[in-house]
């Protein structure tokens, strides 16, 4: 499988045609971003890290019965995936008040919530990714009533698989954001990526940040941070 055509290139990742039609390749970046990238830098290794992590979650979520847009990885930083439509909304699932949540509820981080929340946010950088409801998207055609319906399912089926999965790591996933795209035969499967750029990961013992707000907060070394994750599923974070 070989990159021809530059498609698209994003904050985190660039995206090529390939020979197949229905196949691109992601070609992770080590670039950083944060608060609508208005906050800019570099985290060294993060872009292998996030396609490697991401693939091995891929694939454990479709023996859970998640489909993904995954196809095959390439190398440490490119994978050969799906083509897809996506789904102008991005899925956000919490365990525990953190971020944004936090700040809109007046809730302290950290606060256990009674169950976990199902969030939708409609994807434009000039707007800021505004929350919306399952109404408003299928006002605006975002979304049907069904693929909110399956996109729901497949949000809180991820959740279950990757807070057992981290748990036994000793890292509790605080929350995180998905996105999902449409086949060319209409069918959703979960797409973009799972990674320390898009979930919130605590140590369990000592409640360090082992993601992205290592960078968006100043809080220092975030590289160790990812590579910290990385090792505790088992690569070699070298």
């Amino acid at each position: 499988m070989e990159e021809k055509e530059l498609l698209y290139e994003g904050k985190a990742k660039k995206v090529f045609r390939t020979e197949d039609p229905e196949i691109l390749i992601v070609d992770y970046k080590d670039d950083a971003t944060a608060f609508n990238g208005l906050k800019k830098g570099t985290i060294k290794g993060k872009g292998a890290i996030n396609n490697r992590m991401t693939n091995y979650l891929m694939k454990l979520l479709e023996e859970k019965g998640v489909p993904t847009h995954l196809v095959e990885e390439i190398d440490d930083r490119k994978t050969a995936v799906k083509k897809v439509q996506i789904v102008p909304l991005e899925v956000i699932i919490r365990n525990k008040a953190a971020g944004s949540f936090s700040k809109r509820l007046g809730i302290p981080e950290g606060t256990e919530l009674k169950c976990s929340t199902l969030e939708f946010s409609y994807k434009d950088d000039d707007l800021g990714d505004p929350l919306i409801n399952s109404y408003m998207a299928r006002a605006i055609g975002a979304a049907t009533q069904e693929d909110i319906d399956t996109i729901t399912e497949y949000a809180f089926k991820v959740n279950e698989v990757l807070k057992e999965f981290f748990k036994e790591i000793g890292i509790e996933l605080i929350d995180f954001k998905l996105e999902f795209g449409k086949t060319t035969d209409g069918t959703i499967v979960l797409a973009d990526e799972i990674s320390p750029d898009t979930c919130r990961y605590w140590d369990i013992k000592t409640g360090a940040h082992l993601d992205k707000d290592t960078f968006r907060r100043d809080l220092g070394n975030p590289e160790g941070a990812y590579q910290e994750v990385f090792a505790r599923m088992g690569f070699d974070a070298e």
